[in-house]
């Protein structure tokens, strides 16, 4: 996936109120920017640290800035959330995910379980439905490996007791974790900041949902799914 125009480089000064950052820019500027991560971005909120931002020519937007990239340990990391499904479709696309290659149709936000939609259903001929979930991965502490989540998630607990009930049903379920950051070569859950999670991934892996963790190459210019970690 290719950024549509070069992306601004910039320094965090804060980000609050979840979805707002303010950004000091290289000619000596200040923006806010639309921060699109709902979550803690726990390592990548501190001032400071070097960021990248896109801009919408949008008039009805109310702010041209967008949050994309945090630099945390040296490692360019994705903060935008609503890209690690367009990176997925797009491997998808390309059977760039090998455990994933071969359905002939990608559906996405298919409704299930009692009231969620799964990211993807993919189907073909001979073979049982996939159901997956994505998972955006961004938080590393120091030399461990990346970790998810990053604050507690009843959603994410809620997730994985859907899919395991459609392994029970039959059909394939698959957690796939999209890890945000090219430094990381190990996948851990965050036992720590979420043990119900961790309980429920525990539980349903046990039943037959499918972990998968993927790496991805990430820069200014470009951002891909790369190897299996």
């Amino acid at each position: 996936m290719d950024f549509p125009q070069p992306l601004t480089r910039g320094r965090l000064k804060q980000r609050y109120k979840r979805f707002f950052a303010d950004v000091e820019l290289e000619d000596g500027g200040e923006v806010t920017a639309h921060c699109p991560n709902p979550g803690a971005m726990l390592g990548l909120n501190a001032p400071g640290q070097a960021c990248w931002l896109s801009r919408s020519d949008d008039p009805k937007r109310k702010l041209a800035h967008t949050l994309e990239l945090v630099e945390a340990e040296g490692a360019p990391t994705v903060v935008n959330t609503l890209l690690p499904n367009r990176l997925v479709a797009e491997a998808l696309a390309a059977d760039a995910i090998p455990e994933l290659a071969g359905y002939a149709v990608h559906r996405r936000e298919v409704k299930y379980g009692a009231a969620s939609r799964v990211d993807f259903l993919l189907t073909g001929p001979d073979r049982p439905p996939a159901w997956v979930e994505v998972k955006g991965v961004t938080l590393h502490r120091g030399a461990g490996p990346a970790e998810w989540p990053d604050c507690v998630s009843a959603r994410g607990a809620r997730h994985m007791a859907e899919l395991g009930e459609m392994g029970r049903l039959g059909d394939r379920a698959v957690v796939l974790f999209v890890i945000l950051r090219a430094d990381c070569d190990r996948f851990s859950v965050a036992r720590d900041l979420d043990p119900a999670f961790a309980a429920a991934f525990d539980r349903v892996c046990a039943q037959g949902v499918e972990p998968l963790a993927y790496a991805c190459e990430v820069s200014a210019e470009r951002i891909a799914i790369g190897r299996r970690i």
